[in-house]
């Protein structure tokens, strides 16, 4: 084994150990996660239980474990061609999935420092806040060891591998699958944003729905806002994933295009930091308590599209010549 070898396998192998310590700190936050939000009796004296913890929680929920599994699903093709940019996009993902963890772990502790629902705390809510204590330390070290297997400066910036690749290799093996799996990834390397955007919409119907249902929702207006918020946040998500993992190797794009594409991610972010803050972002703007659906759904989807194009003019102006 040459030099290079040996340090491309060191190299793999800490990136495959840092991976799996991140896939066990999300076991543990989801376990907690899981225990605050569907058990109502936990629920109900947990202090991120509403908005705007809730939101961070909510969405962390679903995002982490999908990031978890893709990751997991990954190391399956471990030792298939490609080795080191595997290694440097599932530490990203791991990165993204954990970075995801702390920003979540930053509102509970945020919800228990402001003593949120401080009267109905009990037994329970020690609990919480001890899982709170020991997933934080978790995340904390995970992401210590993260920074230790950074990418070296002057490493290559474009991938030549990507997640994608790894499906062909698998579905290979499968003789019906040999043929469409690269024509199929083909495509959605030529459409990612298209599909992405599909899977943020059969994302948002998934959980959507499963409010409706849980929830005993009567109100289409409720339905049609909340699908909306859903798909447009994970649309952004999936979005700045694919931008730091590589999940789906791009070709260039034009620049309108990738002005469209900033833009509309903005927006959906902006629409979840509104949702989180609409209480505090309707007194800022001097109009009162937002008590009504309409008028809850106009400001945080109105937010959304306001980000959306301020953040295409302002890409727009960065293009324009100087004036003489």
């Amino acid at each position: 084994m040459t030099a290079m070898e040996e340090r491309n396998h060191n190299g793999q192998a800490s990136s495959l150990a840092v991976t799996l310590a991140g896939l066990g700190v999300a076991a543990v936050f989801e376990a907690l996660t899981v225990l605050a939000t569907h058990d109502k009796t936990v629920r109900a004296v947990s202090p991120w239980q509403d908005d705007p913890y809730d939101v961070a929680l909510s969405h962390s929920q679903f995002a982490v474990p999908m990031l978890a599994a893709v990751i997991a699903l990954r190391l399956l093709a471990w030792r298939a061609p490609g080795g080191r940019d595997r290694a440097r996009q599932v530490v990203r993902a791991t990165g993204m999935m954990t970075a995801l963890i702390g920003l979540t772990l930053a509102f509970e502790w945020a919800a228990v420092a402001a003593g949120a629902h401080a009267p109905a705390w009990g037994p329970w809510t020690s609990v919480l806040i001890g899982g709170l204590a020991v997933t934080s330390l978790l995340a904390g070290a995970e992401a210590a060891m993260l920074a230790r297997v950074r990418r070296p400066p002057g490493a290559a910036g474009r991938w030549r591998h990507d997640w994608l690749d790894d499906i062909i290799t698998v579905c290979g093996r499968v003789p019906p699958l040999r043929r469409a799996a690269p024509r199929a990834a083909a495509w959605l390397r030529r459409h990612a944003v298209a599909g992405f955007a599909a899977l943020s919409v059969l994302v948002a119907v998934v959980i959507t729905g499963g409010l409706a249902v849980s929830e005993a929702w009567t109100s289409p207006l409720l339905a049609a806002w909340a699908l909306i918020v859903e798909m447009t946040g994970y649309f952004a998500f999936f979005m700045i994933c694919n931008a730091v993992a590589g999940f789906v190797a791009r070709p260039p794009r034009a620049r309108p295009r990738r002005v469209a594409e900033a833009s509309a991610v903005a927006g959906g972010a902006a629409v979840q930091v509104a949702v989180a803050f609409r209480a505090q972002l309707w007194t800022v703007i001097g109009a009162g308590p937002a008590t009504s659906l309409p008028a809850v759904a106009g400001l945080t989807l109105g937010a959304g599209l306001a980000t959306s194009l301020a953040t295409a003019g302002l890409l727009a102006l960065r293009r324009l010549p100087a004036p003489r």
